[in-house]
């Protein structure tokens, strides 16, 4: 073990104490605060009233200017008119008035004309000797009449309405009716009131009446007409409050320039530098509380899923350390690429590699906690990124960090891309520059070619530059953690490593024994959701132990003499089990990843060597079974008891004559049964129903590997031939 694995070992070592846990998140925090520090400082500017100002200034925050939005709404309310309602009850009113009059005046007139033709005859006699005079009928008119009407119509009104005959009196007043509700049906103002009168004078003027009839009647209407449009306080302030509350507040926006350089600061500018906070000589510590709190929220969440979603301790520590040291050094990029942008005042942020951190979580650990990451660091970068601008959140770069980042982690989920990290970079080149157009255009900048160009060479420099120090930091995480990844795997599948030519030229049977083996556990394990890759090349290395001695094996017994006939049963015992031994230390001496040496070393776990326990049986009865087991241990992951099943399944399905589906899975069922009763996955946290998904698979690519082939009559006359 090298020095930077015992440093790693021993960290590890600590961080099974919860102390040091938190001890880890806590500077993770602090790292983190004192990165971000600057970036949410308030920030303090010199500007005097009446004076240019030294620099331009743009607020850092969204902020209502109620001054502003004060004098809009007053001046809205002044726009809005005062509201008049017309009572339209008036009209009625002095239409039914009109009308009583005529109507009275007609039955004063009944009353005291003795010629009236609807009086009886001795009646007439009687009204004749009580004749009344024309005052007396006037008299009896006022007195029928109220007290107001006869205030308000003149003397000569009263005398041509006693003296008129009946029929005038009805004409006159259906004339004078209709004129008064022609014309009050109108709006009439007060200062309409004169034109209104003169009006329904002039529709009087048609009347076939006499004249001392039409001037009462004229006067009658003339007194009837009367403003019937009012002031409505009511209905006016409910308009104006109305025309407020649609006042939009005005407001001064986040990173809107309150005053350019040079420019006088007037009273109206340094009253908004005063709201955006830029003049206010007292210091504040909400945006410093701020940062503490959303920091401490994000690392308490990570804290949570790091202690109680994570059961195995060993995978729970190495992922804690990988992930905070990529998290320290993604954060430290960030930081200086922000510093170097702000420095050079252009958009350097762009070339930031977003899915470096990705795909060295996606690669080391798993997908969730890739994703977790690009969060995390996206959240971070509006703040980073923000030009040191406080209150302002880089909402654009937020974005392109995690689409990068998640574009990354889809990449690498392909299989072909998982060897392929370059590859992979240059693809997310293409999609990052398109993202980045597709933001630029949204926000409508209006910039140059070489512009343009820059964003371009950015985007594909963040792709290729994540391909390249992904590339560049594995080995570091690899060799530092024992990590065996996807790439590492690969690496090991090829042919020609050394081990693997080894098995091929020394032991060739059992180089085709573990290719088949390695088919039929990748299947199986990528059934059950396990790791498939690393079964396929667990397998391959399963047998390396046999090199030391392989014509003891008989898959590679190519002249079908088999030496074990001439030895003891216990001597064969020993060289067949060595090989699982032996496979580990030589994986070991070619420091192979753990994972691979457990593999060799357990997928035999503690089963019989059943032939050489039963021939040893025969000729001492007192042989112990124990004797005869595989020293183990049992298997500990998934994909080494998948393995042992398949080791086993491949080896006696080649040995069967004419295999048919049903005696493959009535084969296949009885090794894992034996295997169930045998307590060989007493140790591996396999269920009963992950196991029936695996010999589902297995039945179905050893049908697919043994399938029964057509006989051709003509081969078989040829062969025939041949014979003779």
């Amino acid at each position: 073990m090298n020095r930077i694995q015992k440093f790693f070992a021993k960290l590890k070592g600590l961080l099974v104490h919860r102390f040091f846990q938190v001890l880890l998140f806590i500077i993770l925090g602090v790292f983190a605060y004192g990165l971000m520090f600057s970036n949410v400082k308030p920030e303090r500017v010199q500007v005097e009233l009446f004076k240019p100002a030294e620099q331009t200034i743009r607020s850092t925050k969204t902020v209502e200017d109620t001054y502003k939005t004060e004098q809009e709404k007053e001046e809205i309310a002044k726009q809005v008119a005062d509201v008049y309602s017309l009572k339209k009850e008036y009209a009625k009113n002095k239409v039914d008035l009109i009308s009583s009059i005529f109507d009275t005046a007609i039955e004063v007139k009944k009353e005291t004309d003795p010629d009236n033709e609807h009086i009886k005859d001795g009646e007439k006699e009687n009204k004749k000797e009580t004749l009344k005079t024309d005052a007396q009928k006037v008299s009896i008119l006022k007195e029928k009449l109220t007290d107001e009407v006869n205030k308000n119509i003149e003397e000569s009104v009263f005398l041509a309405l006693v003296q008129a005959d009946e029929d005038e009196l009805k004409i006159a007043r259906d004339s004078t009716i209709t004129a008064v509700n022609n014309v009050m049906s109108n709006r009439i103002a007060a200062s309409d009131v004169e034109n209104a009168k003169k009006k329904v004078v002039e529709e009087l003027g048609y009347m076939s009446i006499s004249s001392d009839m039409k001037k009462a009647s004229n006067s009658l209407a003339r007194t009837a007409i009367i403003q019937n449009v009012f002031f409505d306080k009511d209905k006016t302030e409910e308009q104006r409050r109305k025309a407020i509350e649609s006042v939009e507040p005005i407001r001064i926006l986040q990173g809107q320039i309150i005053v350019e350089e040079n420019q006088l600061v007037d009273r109206d500018v340094y009253r908004q530098l005063e709201l955006a906070g830029f003049v206010n000589t007292e210091s504040t510590i909400y945006p410093y509380i701020g940062l503490l709190l959303f920091i401490v929220l994000t690392f308490a969440a990570f804290y949570y899923f790091f202690t109680f979603s994570i059961s195995k301790k060993e995978n729970k520590y190495n992922q804690l350390l990988i992930f905070s040291l990529v998290f320290i050094l993604s954060m430290a990029m960030m930081k200086t690429i922000s510093i170097l942008a702000d420095m050079k005042n252009s958009n350097l942020e762009y070339i930031f590699p977003v899915a470096m951190s990705a795909m060295l979580i996606k690669i080391l650990l798993n997908d969730k906690l890739a994703v977790a990451m690009i969060i995390l660091l996206g959240s971070y970068g509006t703040i980073i990124f923000n030009g040191d601008t406080p209150g302002n959140l880089d909402i654009s770069m937020g974005l392109y960090i995690i689409f990068g980042g998640l574009t990354a982690i889809l990449i690498l989920s392909r299989l072909n891309f998982k060897s392929k990290v370059l590859v992979a970079g240059l693809l997310l080149s293409l999609i990052n520059m398109a993202f980045v157009f597709s933001l630029i255009f949204m926000m409508d900048g209006h910039y140059t070619r070489m512009e343009y160009l820059y964003y371009a060479v950015a985007a594909i420099g963040s792709g290729v530059g994540s391909a390249v120090l992904t590339m560049g930091l594995l080995p570091f995480f690899e060799s530092g953690f024992g990590i065996l990844s996807s790439m590492k795997l690969i690496e090991l599948s090829n042919p020609n490593h050394p081990l693997l030519r080894k098995i091929l030229i020394e032991a060739p049977g059992t180089y085709h024994h573990s290719v088949m083996v390695a088919n039929l556990a990748e299947s199986a394990c990528e059934a059950i959701g396990s790791n498939g890759l690393l079964a396929r090349v667990g397998s391959y290395y399963h047998d390396i132990g046999k090199t030391k001695m392989p014509h003891f094996f008989i898959e590679n017994q190519m002249n079908g003499d088999n030496p074990h006939d001439r030895l003891q049963p216990e001597t064969s015992r020993d060289i067949i089990i060595a090989h699982a031994v032996d496979g580990g230390e030589m994986l070991r001496s070619h420091k192979f990843p753990k994972e691979i040496v457990d593999i060799a070393e357990q997928h035999h776990g503690t089963t019989l060597l059943k032939f050489f326990y039963h021939k040893a049986k025969k000729q001492d009865d007192a042989t112990l079974e124990d004797a005869y087991r595989y020293p183990g241990p049992k298997a500990i992951m998934k994909e080494v008891a998948v393995i042992g099943i398949a080791d086993s399944v491949e080896a006696a399905v080649r040995s069967m004559q004419h295999p048919t589906p049903d005696k493959i899975e009535e084969l296949v069922s009885f090794i894992i049964q034996e295997r169930i009763q045998d307590g060989q996955f007493d140790e591996c946290d396999i269920t009963m129903r992950e196991l029936s998904i695996v010999k589902h698979s297995l039945c179905e690519s050893l049908n697919g590997i043994f399938h029964s082939r057509i006989e051709y009559p003509e081969l078989d006359k040829l062969g025939q031939k041949v014979k003779e």
